[in-house]
């Protein structure tokens, strides 16, 4: 509109205001992160947002960075961010990292980033920000995808630094060093959409130091302990607002021998219950495969397998730790033997039943995030477990529900303990056809992250 004005005092005038309106707006983000307002914290073990209960149903998709890369691609993010934004998704958990020589690589080499890509991270800030959606950033892979923990040990040793083997990321203080810059660079980058800090913006509710991190030298747990009491702790000198979690998958160590028995068999170098007891993690998380953990078994084994395992880290969670816990990956593949979407519903239907009823009991549970949403042609992202809601009307249907749900429990628990009993999940019944419709023929456009 400035082009029709003729005044140039009015135009500077009109200047003057507008810079001191972005001034204005700018130093406001500073203040609201400053006094730690409308980000996601913890409270006697449960989430909150400005002190009122935050209970939610999310998703995965870890692809966002990578496709976002690309501009003409970026349509793929905002579709799958609006699909779930009505059905009433509101945590994302997705990568902050790809290492390596790929062309899509945000960390090229140690220290060196490609602008391009992490304009694609900012990309995925911003829009999630629109939708309302809340993220759950991770800084590094325990896996070779994506370049991950294997790749920083390979840098080291090109440099011509002595390291034996991938879990010498753990130990090796020229390793470590690597993976600190990089935690610095993505928490201190300035969005050049938005213009707000990482830091400071209240769009991405938690940092996730590793995703899934094992270790084969030291079964007990106790190096990984250790790093993750380094890394906690360095983190939190760069920023004291956002949540903070390490990315476990659930498995029990040394910590607790009685607890092992309900690993799949087997351990990963992880502990539950000693890695979360580190000071400076705000929450726990487990991820849940009986379809691959117990892939020999029949499914009421595994749906057996769930529940116990569910339960266990309810109960350690809230007793032992007192932190909110997160099923931060859960899920069932169409590789799986007999799959059907039927039985794909009946499994995610199950287990956010047994989410709604754990929180519902006043549980130390915050809510899950299925892996994974994906948009139309993304099929080489696909790992078996994507979903395509636009596509899937019955399980979005089922995720809808969910949603709807913990979003009324959250809004009973503002109003006090005693008015959530008797209330019942929406997600306890999938023929409800009356919600399901009214579900599926919701709109959410956008709605801003405070």
């Amino acid at each position: 509109m400035a082009a029709y004005i003729r005044s140039s005092d009015v135009f500077s005038l009109a200047f003057i205001l507008y810079v001191s309106l972005v001034g204005c707006i700018c130093e406001g983000n500073v203040k609201v992160a400053g006094e730690g307002e409308n980000f996601v914290q913890i409270k006697e073990a449960n989430f909150v947002i400005n002190g009122s209960p935050f209970l939610f149903n999310g998703f995965n998709a870890y692809w966002m960075m990578n496709v976002a890369t690309d501009p003409e691609e970026r349509c793929k993010v905002t579709q799958v961010l609006q699909d779930a934004a009505n059905a009433g998704l509101s945590v994302c958990r997705t990568w902050a990292f790809a290492d390596g020589a790929d062309d899509k690589a945000l960390q090229i080499s140690p220290g060196v980033y490609d602008e391009r890509v992490f304009q694609g991270l900012d990309f995925v800030v911003a829009e999630a920000r629109k939708y309302g959606i809340r993220l759950i950033l991770s800084f590094v892979n325990n896996y070779k995808d994506f370049g991950g923990r294997p790749q920083y040990v390979e840098w080291a040793r090109s440099s011509g630094v002595q390291v034996q083997n991938d879990d010498d990321f753990y130990t090796n203080p020229i390793v470590k060093g690597y993976y600190k810059n990089h935690v610095e660079r993505v928490i201190t980058r300035v969005n050049t959409i938005t213009k707000i800090a990482y830091k400071n913006d209240t769009t991405i509710m938690a940092w996730e130091l590793i995703n899934e991190p094992r270790c084969q030298v030291d079964y007990s747990g106790q190096m990984v302990n250790a790093w993750v009491q380094e890394m906690a702790v360095f983190v939190k000198s760069l920023d004291q607002y956002h949540l903070l979690e390490v990315g476990l998958e659930g498995f029990y160590g040394d910590t607790m021998p009685e607890r092992k028995q309900v690993n799949p068999g087997y351990q990963v170098g992880t502990d539950f219950i000693s890695n979360n007891l580190v000071k400076e993690i705000d929450f726990t998380t487990i991820h849940a495969y009986p379809d691959q953990w117990l892939s020999g078994e029949n499914e009421d084994s595994q749906m057996e397998f769930m529940q116990r395992w569910m339960s266990s880290h309810y109960e350690d969670s809230r007793s032992i730790l007192k932190k909110p816990l997160v099923i931060a990956e859960f899920g069932k593949s169409n590789k799986d033997r007999d799959y059907n979407v039927s039985k794909r519903d009946s499994y995610m239907n199950a287990v956010y039943r047994n989410i709604y009823t754990e929180a519902k009991s006043g549980g130390a549970v915050g809510g899950g995030l299925v892996w994974q949403l994906m948009a139309d042609g993304m099929g080489a992202y696909g790992d078996g477990y994507e979903i395509i809601l636009s596509e899937s009307p019955s399980t979005n249907g089922i995720v809808s529900q969910q949603s709807h749900a913990m979003t009324t429990l959250s809004r009973m628990l503002r109003n006090g303990p005693q008015n959530v009993r008797g209330h019942s999940s929406s997600s306890s019944s999938v023929t409800n056809h009356r919600y399901l419709h009214r579900a599926h023929n919701r709109k959410v456009l956008r709605k801003t992250v405070p």
